[in-house]
């Protein structure tokens, strides 16, 4: 899946796989774009409980959010923030 192209139409179905899997490319995008911080506060999203996710989903936005230069990151971080009900 291209992120570039997506449109607003996101999937509002993602699984937990699929958001896993959307936040181990969010946390490489950060890495390739200079954002250790952000980077970091992604490990280990594969093995977190539900709840624990969500919050780090949640402080990952609001700490990006205020660097709009980053705004592919950003779309991708909201795009999942959007599926956490769908966490099981």
């Amino acid at each position: 899946m291209d992120s570039e192209n997506e449109t607003l139409r996101w999937p509002t179905n993602m699984d937990r796989a699929a958001i896993v899997e959307r936040l181990v490319r969010v946390r490489a995008m950060a890495a390739d774009a200079g954002l250790p911080d952000l980077a970091a506060r992604l490990e280990g999203v594969e093995a977190l409980p539900s709840a624990e996710l969500g919050s780090k989903v949640i402080g990952a936005l609001t700490w990006i959010q205020e660097k709009p230069e980053y705004g592919a990151i950003t779309a991708q971080l909201a795009m999942v923030a959007m599926n956490l009900k769908n966490l099981k």
